[in-house]
C-alpha cells in the first residue's frame, strides 16, 4: 500500500507573460503613466543621438546630413578647456551632492526631533520656500546683494567705513558663494525625502528605545541613521549619474557672461550654450550631451559595482 506522503509534489507550472499581465493588471495600470513618460521622453528621442555624428543640415534633417564621425567630439578637446570644464562641473556637483545630502539629513533629523507641531510646520515651510524661487530671481537677488556700486553688502561696508568688496572681479570667492546659494535653495526640498524615510521607521522601535533609557543622540545614531542608509545610498547613486551635468540655471543666471569668473565658474553647460548660441552648432551640443551621458553611466556602473562588492543589499542592481 503506497504512502501518498512520499509522492513528490508536482512542480508548479510557470506562468506565461500574458498570465502575469492579467494577474498583476492593477499594478501595471498604476505604472502606465510612468512607462508612457519614459517612453516618450527617454526612449523615443534616442535616434536623435545621431546628430552628434553628423554635420547637421537644416534642409536635409538628421539622417540626411553628412556623416563626419567623431569630429564633433573634438570641439571641447580642441578648445583646450575640456579638462577645466569637466573638473569644474564634477567638483561643483560633488560639493552639491555631499554637502546637500548631509545638510538635508541633518535638517530632517532636527525636524523629526521637534516637539512643537506648529513650529515644525512653520520651519518646514520656510525651508521649502526657496526651492520655488526662480533661478532668474535668485540671480537678481544675488546681484542686488553683491553689486559693487549699489549692493546691500557694499552699502553696509561703506557705512562702516570699510573698503568695498568686488566679488564680480574675483573668481576665487565664487566656488564658495555658488555652493552656499545652492544649499540655501535646495536643502529644504532635499530634506523631504529623508524626513519621509524617518517617518516610516516603526514607532514601536523608537518607543522601546526610550523605555530602555536611550537619549536623543543614541536614537539618532543607532536607529535613525541605520534606517536611512538604504535611502542615502540610492539617492547618492542617482545623483552620481548626473555628476557631469551642471546646474545651468544656477550658473548662468548668477554668473552670466562675466568672463572674469570663467576660470572657476565655467561648466560644460554654460560653455556649450555660449558656443551654440554664437555658432548655432547643434551637432556639437549633441556630442557634448552624449559625452556627459556616457561618463555619467560609467560612474554609476562603477560606484554600483563597488557597493555591490561591499554590501549587495544596497546596490541598484
Amino acid at each position: 500500500m503506497g504512502n501518498t506522503n512520499n509522492i513528490a509534489a508536482a512542480p508548479r507550472k510557470k506562468r506565461g507573460f500574458f498570465e502575469n499581465i492579467v494577474r498583476y493588471r492593477t499594478l501595471i495600470l498604476m505604472c502606465i503613466p510612468a512607462i508612457v513618460f519614459f517612453f516618450l521622453f527617454s526612449y523615443m528621442p534616442l535616434p536623435g543621438i545621431w546628430v552628434a555624428f553628423v554635420k547637421y543640415n537644416y534642409g536635409k534633417g538628421i539622417f540626411g546630413s553628412k556623416f563626419i564621425g567623431l569630429q564633433n567630439f573634438e570641439f571641447l578637446a580642441s578648445s583646450g578647456k575640456l579638462l577645466t570644464l569637466t573638473k569644474n562641473t564634477i567638483l561643483y556637483n560633488l560639493a552639491f551632492i555631499l554637502l546637500g545630502n548631509l545638510l538635508a539629513i541633518i535638517m530632517a533629523i532636527l525636524l523629526n526631533e521637534m516637539q512643537a507641531k506648529l513650529f515644525k510646520k512653520i520651519s518646514q515651510t520656510m525651508m521649502f520656500l526657496p526651492y520655488f524661487i526662480s533661478q532668474v530671481l535668485v540671480g537678481v537677488l544675488v546681484f542686488n546683494l553683491l553689486n559693487y556700486d549699489t549692493g546691500f553688502v557694499n552699502g553696509i561696508l561703506d557705512i562702516l567705513g570699510m573698503e568695498k568688496w568686488q566679488p564680480y572681479a574675483d573668481p576665487h570667492v565664487w566656488p564658495v558663494l555658488l555652493v552656499v546659494i545652492y544649499l540655501w535653495q535646495q536643502t529644504g526640498y532635499n530634506s523631504v525625502v529623508y524626513f519621509a524615510a524617518i517617518c516610516g521607521i516603526d514607532a514601536e522601535i523608537i518607543e522601546a528605545s526610550k523605555v530602555d533609557g536611550a537619549n536623543a543622540f543614541q536614537r539618532i545614531r543607532y536607529i535613525i541613521l541605520p534606517s536611512l542608509k538604504p535611502t542615502i545610498i540610492i539617492l547618492l547613486l542617482f545623483a552620481l549619474g548626473g555628476i557631469v551635468k551642471g546646474n545651468f540655471g544656477l550658473f548662468y543666471n548668477i554668473v552670466g557672461t562675466n568672463s572674469l569668473l570663467y576660470d572657476t565658474t565655467d561648466i560644460i553647460e554654460t560653455f556649450v550654450y555660449r558656443a551654440t548660441m554664437t555658432d548655432f552648432n547643434f551637432s556639437t551640443a549633441s556630442a557634448v550631451g552624449l559625452y556627459q551621458s556616457i561618463v555619467g553611466f560609467v560612474i554609476v556602473m562603477v560606484v554600483n559595482g563597488v557597493i555591490k562588492k561591499i554590501d549587495p543589499e544596497y546596490s541598484l542592481f
